[in-house]
């Protein structure tokens, strides 16, 4: 048995989260994800290069919570068959270098997959963030070797929540909103333990909208939808 075992951590397919972990597998370089809150709670921030599967259901404000990353980057970040349009003036709004984001809609699923890989090791892309649904084990570990080789990060953002298995990703989240900020709860952690929920405020999410609604009166926080104008009948 421990001639298997030894055999398997020589070829990298047994996954540990202690301190007796091989080097290899705790010096993992991370890059800052914008929240010093967050970035302690990852032991440093998101794994560069790595996987991040995030789990959530669409607009709770996953892509926010990637935004302040994405404004630090100075190679592309490529957005692929996202699940709505992508406001560029929102994007200028946060201070992001709109020329640097690119979008790509593909037709199936395969052609989604390839394009990641292209993109990641490339080395002209700094992050690919993929809306893909299901995912095999091996695709997912194509698209790590391919970001090892751009030295890039790859974010899966996938909206089934309740699907089970692991997959090989070097971080995985599970998202949720809650009132006093986005529930973050981090599944797997590559080189350590699984961590506890964290609570990350709106207030870092979105601290313009906070700081505005705060000035006004309460019954004034609330935005009123416009009614629509009826055309005078001639």
């Amino acid at each position: 048995m421990a001639n298997l075992i030894d055999f398997l951590q020589h070829q990298n397919l047994v996954w540990q989260g202690t301190d007796n972990a091989p080097l290899t597998q705790r010096l993992v370089e991370k890059v800052s994800t914008g929240y010093d809150v967050l970035d302690a709670h990852l032991d440093g921030g998101f794994p560069m290069p790595g996987v991040v599967d995030i789990k959530s259901h669409t607009g709770v404000g996953e892509v926010r919570l990637l935004l302040p990353y994405i404004r630090s980057q100075s190679r592309l970040c490529v957005m692929i068959n996202p699940p709505a349009c992508i406001n560029a003036h929102a994007l200028v709004h946060q201070d992001v270098m709109t020329e640097l984001v690119w979008v790509i809609s593909t037709s199936t699923c395969q052609e989604a997959l390839w394009a990641a890989e292209q993109c990641l090791k490339s080395g002209a892309c700094g992050s690919v963030l993929l809306w893909h649904r299901d995912l095999q084990v091996h695709q997912v570990k194509r698209l790590l070797l391919s970001a090892q080789t751009g030295k890039s990060l790859c974010c899966l953002l996938r909206n089934d929540v309740s699907q089970f298995g692991s997959l090989p990703v070097s971080l995985c989240l599970q998202l949720e909103p809650g009132i006093d900020g986005l529930k973050i709860k981090v599944n797997k952690l590559r080189g350590g333990w699984a961590k506890p929920q964290l609570t990350l405020p709106w207030r870092l999410l979105w601290p313009l909208v906070i700081a505005q609604t705060e000035q006004k009166a309460p019954e004034a926080q609330v935005l009123p939808f416009l009614q629509p104008q009826r055309r005078a009948s001639r």
